[in-house]
């Protein structure tokens, strides 16, 4: 019932647009190269008998209105990228919906339900620094402020939604309402189910990053004449508290905490540093328990600091809610799964979807595809076509299961 070449094609055609050098691609929100992707994906759309149009802030949607007024189903994902990323993060959930719906009308079988698919625009926030832009609209979050944020040739989103020639809406006009449920598919983007030897996955829940910027000032002094007793090295005291992240996370079964951005001030070989400021993400599918963890960075960080007689600033810059998929959603996945012969794996997701701005507006649920060695992000991500066949299989059995 699902045509995998075909499938397997539109995968390989989407992925040549913003192809880099060495086999990645940019593709980012509102450019050519985006322009381009949605009009190709439109054409696929239309393929499958689906209506399509752009809402006010470029989402591309795919809607059959179903034989009956119930609310909708709602499948989607994105097709942007991050720098240099891969061909299936966010593009396969979007393939495969298309794909699943071509599957049923292909069988003549019509929907009691209306189904929209979604391409949500800019889910990565590779060019305005400000993810999730089509998602956060049609949860009905977004606001004239956020679009206001500029790019760093100074365009703001506003901006580049016109650039793009579509039609200036109110955003109200965006969020959906009379929705059933969200599903959405996506590679795992990890090694949980290649390691348990699982094509799919049913997803508990998205992990809530928190993202922390510490800042630590001590003195910056001649490295060759300042004794090692009289140093207020901030670097040495950044190295204790990094190194301590690491050992306190371990203790949490489910958190994961890096440190990603290092900056060190004045930075030079024969100068003791000054200044320095590093980043924290930390997530967890218990928001308790992340939260705790934080509590203990910070009550490590400043016993350090007043030990080394260094001045600490921490500043939050994001904090978002963990999300859990709905318990019906899974249990009709998971028998999906059942059903296809594979055995059923349950995990979180450590990586942020567009599912996860739909926590407080209608049920949502996910379905992970097996990362060759976990790879994603990466021009060597890949999944295999067997694997993108049985998530498109669960998919269509759990549709028709929501459909009833």
């Amino acid at each position: 019932m699902i045509n995998i070449q075909r499938l397997s094609e539109h995968i390989e055609q989407l992925s040549r647009i913003g192809r880099t050098a060495d086999g990645g691609i940019d593709r980012f929100s509102y450019t050519d190269h985006d322009i381009k992707a949605n009009e190709l994906v439109a054409q696929y759309m239309k393929a499958a008998g689906l209506n399509v149009h752009y809402d006010a802030v470029g989402n591309l949607i795919g809607s059959d209105e179903g034989t009956e007024d119930l609310p909708a189903i709602v499948l989607g994902s994105h097709i942007d990228t991050v720098p240099n990323g891969g061909k299936f993060d966010g593009s396969l959930g979007v393939l495969v919906a298309i794909e699943v719906i071509h599957s049923f009308k292909e069988q003549g079988i019509e929907f009691r339900h209306p189904v929209k698919v979604i391409a949500f625009r800019d889910e990565e926030g590779t060019r305005f620094g400000f993810g999730m832009i089509g998602s956060r609209a049609v949860a009905g979050t977004l606001t004239t402020a956020d679009l206001q944020r500029m790019d760093e040739d100074g365009i703001t989103i506003e901006q580049a939604i016109a650039n793009c020639g579509l039609e200036k809406k109110s955003l109200s006009s965006t969020r959906l309402n009379h929705v059933k449920c969200y599903l959405e598919v996506h590679i795992e983007q990890g090694k949980v189910l290649e390691a348990k030897g699982a094509a799919v996955g049913n997803v508990t829940g998205i992990a809530g990053p928190l993202w922390l910027k510490f800042q630590l000032t001590g003195l910056a002094e001649h490295a060759g004449t300042t004794p090692m007793n009289q140093r207020q090295d901030a670097l040495v005291g950044a190295s204790l508290i990094i190194a301590e992240v690491e050992k306190m996370t371990k203790r949490y079964n489910s958190s994961v905490a890096t440190v990603g951005k290092l900056i060190v001030k004045p930075n030079g070989v024969n100068v003791i540093p000054g200044e320095v400021e590093w980043t924290i993400d930390m997530r967890d599918i218990d928001e308790a328990q992340r939260d705790q963890l934080e509590r203990e960075i910070k009550q490590y960080a400043e016993a350090v600091a007043r030990e080394r007689q260094l001045g600490l600033h921490v500043i939050e810059l994001q904090r978002v809610e963990p999300v859990h998929c709905d318990k019906i959603l899974q249990a009709l996945i998971k028998e999906s799964i059942q059903e296809i012969g594979e055995t059923v794996v349950s995990l979180p997701s450590g990586a942020g979807h567009d599912a996860m701005q739909f926590k407080d507006c209608f049920p949502v649920g996910m379905i992970f595809v097996r990362s060759k060695d976990g790879i994603s992000h990466n021009p060597k991500e890949f999944t295999a076509e067997e694997d993108m066949l049985k998530a498109a299989q669960v998919l269509y059995k759990t549709m028709v299961k929501l459909d009833r």
